[in-house]
């Protein structure tokens, strides 16, 4: 761990600080918008899961506030045409979210807790694990989750800090997550941050 602390507090040291920092600013104004800016990054979380982030933008961009209103048929012939990998579940996943796009800013101030509001999203948001729900709090200016993937997963192996799963359960998630948080609080830097620069660290790459 001590490595992997060390390299993370030389590129906090660095020009990429900067830039990881307008990123988290980014995600806090976020916080502050509307029922529809909110529920346009729900449903971008949605679009990458299981696809790519690169995608998700470029599907996000394209497809606008459709994702507000579109019927299921006419999201998953718009997601078909745009070319996502699993256009009809992605599509029942938004559609069936819809349901929530004038309240959600409401049922985000029911939360004090960051851990009660992330199960609430998994049980409620069809299409949302934890990595989904983690990505879409931490998109919308939460810091206190962890998004595990597998790159963040292939990262920890490398150093010796995790072996490998073959599957993420949900107590594997919340193991990972543990020593993501003291990996975290050692490099003097939020969850969210982390996240950032280990992504950074992993593909080069500071998306959302």
């Amino acid at each position: 761990m001590r490595k992997l602390i060390s390299e993370l507090k030389i590129l906090k040291d660095g020009d990429i600080n900067q830039e990881i920092n307008k990123r988290i600013s980014s995600f806090e104004k976020l916080r502050m918008g509307s029922n529809s800016d909110i529920f346009r990054e729900l449903c971008f979380c949605l679009l990458t899961a299981n696809y790519t982030a690169e995608g998700g933008i470029r599907i996000q961009n394209s497809i606008g506030d459709g994702v507000l209103h579109y019927t299921e048929k006419r999201l998953a012939r718009t997601l078909k045409m745009l070319g996502h990998r699993f256009p009809n579940a992605r599509a029942s996943y938004i559609r069936s979210a819809q349901r929530y796009r004038g309240e959600i800013v409401g049922i985000l101030d029911l939360f004090s807790n960051d851990l009660d509001l992330r199960e609430w999203l998994v049980k409620n948001i069809k299409g949302f694990g934890y990595k989904e729900a983690s990505h879409f709090m931490r998109n919308i200016g939460y810091k206190n989750v962890a998004i595990i993937d597998f790159h963040i997963i292939d990262l920890l192996s490398r150093y010796g800090l995790i072996s490998r799963p073959k599957t993420i359960t949900k107590s594997k998630y919340f193991e990972i997550e543990r020593i993501l948080d003291l990996i975290a609080r050692k490099g003097e830097m939020s969850l969210g941050e982390l996240d950032l620069y280990l992504w950074f660290m992993e593909t080069g790459k500071i998306l959302k």
